[in-house]
């Protein structure tokens, strides 16, 4: 049976037997099997938006073999007696761990938060309530930050797929949606990331490794230069190799491993706020209609030059999505999006941020630590001005014209809204360039100015990062690995998780 690949242009509401009937009649074929290799939207025509596919049809009447092997990922077996302890169940840390098992190593897996199904509870009463709850954050718990947000799997890094193709299948085989596979933008959707993550961790289990949870890294055993244990909440671990994957929220976890001399630097990173429209507004501009049929909502993604000081830009854009309260610590106010498979909430939300660096916002050369000072006191800062977890917000235009907002429109933020002088609660050093941004996107995207720009948005990027290896072993140690988005080396699922694989393999081959 041969096969070929080929190009195809449908509707946005195709069925399954016109994309089969389209394959047939563009090479002449009577019996054909389909699959998609790539789906994206084509809306620089509102006229005429449709689907862009990449597909590969098989047939007997085709010529030649079937389709040559994708190289898969290899992860080398022995039996071994080597004690594996990873911090950190986020995608780094947990495909880590999953690799060295499947490697022969003994993992032990500690998580600072709680598994999925008791973190849901918990963080639906700390948005019910405003009570704080150092086990109900969308920061910390049983697959990390990702697991309560969009889910997207679009990476721009080089060189992982191997390692892409490995996180994909695992997640279609824990349950993820087949389009993960082909999508141009995939994304999985926080309702199908919570079974998601617990199927993961019984795959995990099942392999012999063993996971802790709220069980905290508070400090390491270090003699010589090798970490020889563990100090948890949980107790002393013992081990032989120690992988931290604590994300980009972990301020403690960081400021602990540079009191053990784990070197790290300030780097650049980004920080604003976080805007809101009403979805209806997004598809108007975005498709010249209100309601696409075959398409769940229209995205955005914004560049800016900004006023030439800083580059000002948009992240995380979640369609049909909400904005959540995603301090990882209380009497701090940050904020983040997330949303669902369907994307059939009605709001629409992004980060909207400048690319800075830590010395271009403390006006000096600054240290790691105190670039963590730095952020602390600005999350603080938002916490006191609203008086707890309510999000300090304005209109969109009222921001770029320096006025205050009055009235407070409907909003997906389930802790209500402030009304604030935004401006004066941002770093001044960014307040022209997001000014400027602002007056961009509002020519780019019509009726953006009448959205809201609420919050902080200061987790986008981790403001350090460790030094370390080719194989992420930190300067100084001989089993000590710092990885995923906490490392400052990977953002985003995809990244983080190839991170954690290579981090894996690595240690896999030199033992």
């Amino acid at each position: 049976m041969g096969y070929k690949i080929i190009e195809l242009f449908l509707s946005t509401d195709y069925t399954e037997e016109e994309l089969k009937e389209s394959a047939k009649k563009m090479l002449g074929l009577r019996k054909v099997t389909v699959t998609l290799l790539g789906k994206s939207l084509d809306a620089r025509n509102k006229k005429a938006i449709h689907w862009k596919l990449r597909a590969m049809v098989r047939s007997p009447e085709l010529p030649g073999d079937g389709p040559p092997l994708t190289a898969a990922l290899e992860i080398p077996y022995k039996k071994r007696t080597d004690r594996v302890l990873v911090t950190g169940s986020g995608p780094a840390g947990f495909f880590a761990g999953l690799v060295l098992q499947q490697a022969g190593f003994h993992v032990t897996l500690i998580e600072r938060g709680t598994d999925v199904n008791r973190r849901s509870g918990r963080i639906n009463a700390f948005e019910r309530t405003g009570r704080f709850d150092p086990l109900g954050t969308y920061a910390f718990g049983e697959g990390g930050a990702g697991t309560f947000s969009d889910g997207k799997l679009t990476s721009r890094s080089k060189h992982i797929s191997k390692e892409r193709r490995y996180v994909l299948k695992r997640y279609r085989a824990a349950g993820g949606p087949e389009d993960i596979e082909y999508l141009g933008h995939p994304h999985l959707g926080s309702d199908n990331l919570l079974k998601i993550a617990q199927n993961l961790r019984s795959d995990f289990l099942d392999r012999g490794g063993r996971i802790l949870f709220e069980t905290r890294l508070d400090a390491l055993h270090v003699s010589s230069g090798r970490v020889t244990g563990a100090l948890t909440t949980a107790g002393a671990i013992d081990l032989d190799h120690c992988l931290v994957a604590p994300g980009n929220a972990a301020f403690d976890t960081w400021r602990m491993l540079m009191a053990h001399g784990v070197p790290f630097r300030a780097k650049p990173f980004a920080l604003g706020s976080r805007v809101e429209h009403r979805q209806e507004v997004i598809n108007m501009a975005q498709w010249g209609v209100e309601r696409l049929p075959g398409v769940k909502a229209a995205e955005y993604r914004l560049t800016s030059g900004g006023d030439g000081s800083f580059p000002v830009y948009t992240f995380c854009m979640c369609p049909g999505g909400v904005v959540v309260p995603s301090t990882a610590f209380e009497n701090r106010n940050t904020v983040n999006g997330m949303s669902r498979y369907s994307r059939k909430g009605l709001f629409a939300n992004a980060a909207c941020v400048a690319g800075v660096t830590p010395e271009q916002l403390a006006g000096r050369d600054i240290t790691p630590e105190e670039t963590l000072d730095y952020l602390e006191e600005l999350e603080e800062s938002f916490y006191r001005y609203s008086g707890g977890y309510r999000a300090p917000f304005c209109k969109i235009s009222d921001f770029i014209e320096g006025k205050e907002t009055v009235e407070i429109p409907e909003t997906s933020y389930p802790l209500g809204l402030q009304p604030a002088p935004l401006r004066e609660l941002i770093p001044p050093a960014v307040v022209p360039a997001i000014t400027h941004g602002l007056r961009d996107f509002c020519k780019k995207i019509r009726g953006f100015d009448n959205g809201i720009i609420m919050g902080l948005e200061s987790k986008t990027s981790s403001p350090i990062q460790a030094l370390r290896d080719s194989n992420g072993l930190s300067p100084g140690f001989d089993n000590l690995f710092i990885l995923g988005e906490g490392s400052g080396w990977s953002g985003g699922i995809l990244s983080s998780a190839a991170d954690g694989i290579k981090t894996a393999l690595a240690l896999a081959e030199r033992t």
